[in-house]
């Protein structure tokens, strides 16, 4: 994870768009609205009571067979993807998006209109720095069942390329790249969806497309239209007249482009990876993407970032004049050597504190922990992040000297790698709560290596000294 010097971007001002959704055939009004810093994107259904929120989150996907369909205490948004693709086309990091429907309208099909929307309310910069999430070596997600592969690898940018396998003589195999994020307006956000005739019929037969129209859905000839057939689609798109045109699609259609639908595909896995919640810096190569393949990366995806995000070492740098150097330590705490296990205070605010030490060969308890194969003691590690905690919780009285701090609990200690003589020991330490009559919630960690070694939460008790 990294915060790139890019400040985060919302958008000037509210805007809205009406048209029908795809599947529900209800006119449905999205109305896209400003958002604060760290917001990410959030659907509200104001057509519901209490205006439910659903974020855009992988973890709330619940089935993809027609979209990317999310749901939250029972509360729905279908076919997301569109939406999601124009506000990372266009490098929003933060909107809300209101619908007094289930699902958005569809459009044309593609995420045209909806980046229309978004320059036409302007684009607006915030304070805080972008999230970002580093890719430094491959990960991949396969689908076994269908073939599906998507993969991340290292790269300077966001980059997207789709390749697509159809299985059919009339579209055959495409491929499509988004080099730079910047081009998805021109590149890409007006490939528009499609369809198979096969797959058109049973939607129809099922009810499960009915707003759609020969202006918002390609339709891929990929069999013998049958006289049935062409009354239903007569009678389904409202047209005296269906034909198919000469490159097998049906009419009343031109393709913006002859890989429109890998173009489109391309799109569907920039809205779907939009779940993941955290901007990507890596080259994303989809064979065969689909939604559920996309929504499971994303998941994949999301998770990683998460596990990263909670182990994150914090970097500093070592060589800075410290907050508080051993002298200034030994002025508040009552510990000395050899059971004084903090060397410096880097950072020091009313919130947290950040401690180092330097574990050597010196360390008294080396010599029978072990002998041979010395590692410091765990428990001298809690000791030494409560020590650190104790700099934290007794520069909140204006005479430490005269207070002790003493423990009152320990929770949720884990130890997860070992420290040996010439570590350096950094201590992360953060108030859970406000302090309140002298109790001190912190939790904590222990770093070393560039890993997290030790992590707990730790409660004490600032404790005014008898002879003062």
């Amino acid at each position: 994870m990294t915060e790139c010097m890019v400040k985060q971007r919302t958008i000037g001002k509210e805007v809205s768009l009406t048209g029908v959704g795809l599947h529900t055939g209800r006119e449905v009004t999205i109305t896209f609205k400003p958002a604060p810093e760290n917001n990410g994107y959030t659907f509200v259904r104001v057509d519901l009571e209490g205006s439910p929120v659903i974020e855009a989150d992988a973890n709330y996907v619940v089935n993809t067979q027609r979209g990317t369909n999310l749901e939250k205490r029972g509360v729905k948004i279908q076919t997301s993807e569109h939406v999601l693709a124009a506000l990372v086309g266009m490098e929003i990091d933060n909107c809300i998006i209101e619908l007094n429907a289930s699902e958005p309208p569809i459009m044309d099909g593609s995420s045209k209109f909806f980046v229309e929307a978004i320059e036409n309310a302007g684009i607006v910069e915030q304070e805080k720095p972008r999230e970002e999430y580093i890719v430094k070596e491959v990960i991949s997600y396969t689908d076994e069942e269908s073939g599906s592969e998507i993969t991340v690898i290292p790269s300077d940018e966001y980059q997207v390329t789709t390749m697509v396998d159809f299985g059919t003589k009339v579209l055959g195999t495409q491929n499509a790249s988004l080099k730079h994020l910047s081009d998805f307006k021109e590149e890409i956000s007006d490939a528009r969806t499609f369809s198979f005739l096969h797959e058109l019929e049973m939607l129809l037969d099922n009810g499960l497309i009915k707003g759609g129209d020969l202006n918002n859905a390609i339709v891929y000839v990929d069999k013998e239209l049958s006289p049935k057939t062409m009354e239903k689609l007569r009678e389904a798109f409202k047209k005296d007249n269906i034909s198919v045109k000469p490159n097998g699609i049906l009419d009343n259609l031109t393709l913006h482009y002859p890989n429109e639908a890998a173009r489109h595909k391309l799109l569907d896995v920039v809205g779907d990876l939009a779940l993941i919640g955290t901007r990507i810096r890596g080259k994303v190569i989809a064979n065969k993407p689909g939604h559920h393949v996309n929504t499971q990366f994303a998941k994949k995806l999301s998770k990683l970032i998460k596990i990263e995000k909670r182990n994150k070492v914090p970097t500093f740098d070592l060589m800075k004049e410290p907050v508080k150097d051993v002298n200034a330590i030994m002025a508040m705490l009552p510990h000395r050597p050899p059971f004084l296990l903090v060397d410096k205070i880097l950072e020091l605010s009313d919130q947290h504190v950040i401690g180092l030490k330097n574990v050597t060969m010196n360390e008294p308890f080396f010599v029978g922990h072990f002998p041979g194969a010395p590692v410091m003691p765990g428990v001298l590690i809690v000791e030494a992040m409560a020590q650190t905690g104790g700099i934290l919780a007794l520069s909140t009285v204006p005479d430490p000297e005269n207070y002790l701090t003493f423990f009152m609990k320990i929770n949720n200690v884990k130890f997860k790698q070992q420290v040996n003589p010439g570590d350096t020991l950094v201590f992360k330490l953060e108030l859970i709560t406000p302090i309140r009559r002298g109790i001190v919630h912190m939790s904590g960690n222990a770093y070393a290596n560039g890993k997290l070694v030790t992590e707990a939460e730790l409660m004490a008790q600032i404790v005014k000294t008898k002879d003062s």
